[in-house]
């Protein structure tokens, strides 16, 4: 090890910690503010815990964790892209990728290859690993959503259909979750929460 090494290495750090300060639309359970992408991170590897049983076949839930854990540093350069909304999706794959260069660039060239190719992996959902963190990524906003009372559906008068679409990830790697994914969303429907189609 070099002190650039660890120069490196600490440089990546502190750019990584400019995630805290990218605020999602999703909020927090309790609705007293938004969540930021950092937060979100960390949640999503809790969940990757937490919800092992209902893994995909094959997944493996440190990889899992890795993967999520690495999935949104390009947010720090290309900011949050909301899921449901139209305003930078043409956008936001070349946006992420010169984000995904600069960012994992910063670090030795090992390293960088090593996280680069996790977010790659995250992105492609070709892995059962991979999968259950796209599923994660799917599942933790609606529990949120729901949880405080509508949320960034409400507030964006997102449709029952968007929901569906969305967490057809879930449905897919998580077949044993989809049935209470369901209730979420009808009682969601039902209590106007989210928009009819």
């Amino acid at each position: 090890m070099t002190g650039d090494d660890l120069t490196r290495r600490l440089a990546f750090l502190l750019e990584a910690d400019k995630l805290k300060t990218i605020l999602r639309r999703t909020p927090l359970a309790d609705n007293s503010r938004l969540e930021n992408s950092a937060e979100h991170s960390w949640h999503l590897a809790l969940a990757a815990m937490t919800l092992e049983p209902y893994a995909p076949a094959g997944a493996d839930v440190t990889r899992t964790i890795r993967l999520v854990i690495v999935h949104d540093i390009v947010e720090v350069d290309a900011g949050d892209t909301y899921a449901y909304g139209t305003e930078g999706h043409d956008t936001k794959e070349a946006r992420e990728r010169q984000a995904a260069e600069r960012l994992f660039g910063l670090l030795p060239a090992r390293e960088a290859a090593e996280l680069g190719a996790l977010w790659e992996e995250f992105e492609a959902q070709a892995t059962p690993s991979s999968r259950y963190a796209n599923a994660l990524d799917r599942l933790q906003p609606l529990l949120l959503n729901f949880e405080s009372g509508g949320g960034s559906w409400a507030v964006h008068g997102v449709r029952r259909s968007q929901v569906m679409e969305r967490m057809m990830p879930i449905r897919d790697w998580m077949p044993d979750a989809w049935p209470y994914v369901l209730d979420i969303i009808d009682r969601a429907y039902a209590a106007g929460l989210i928009a009819a189609d």
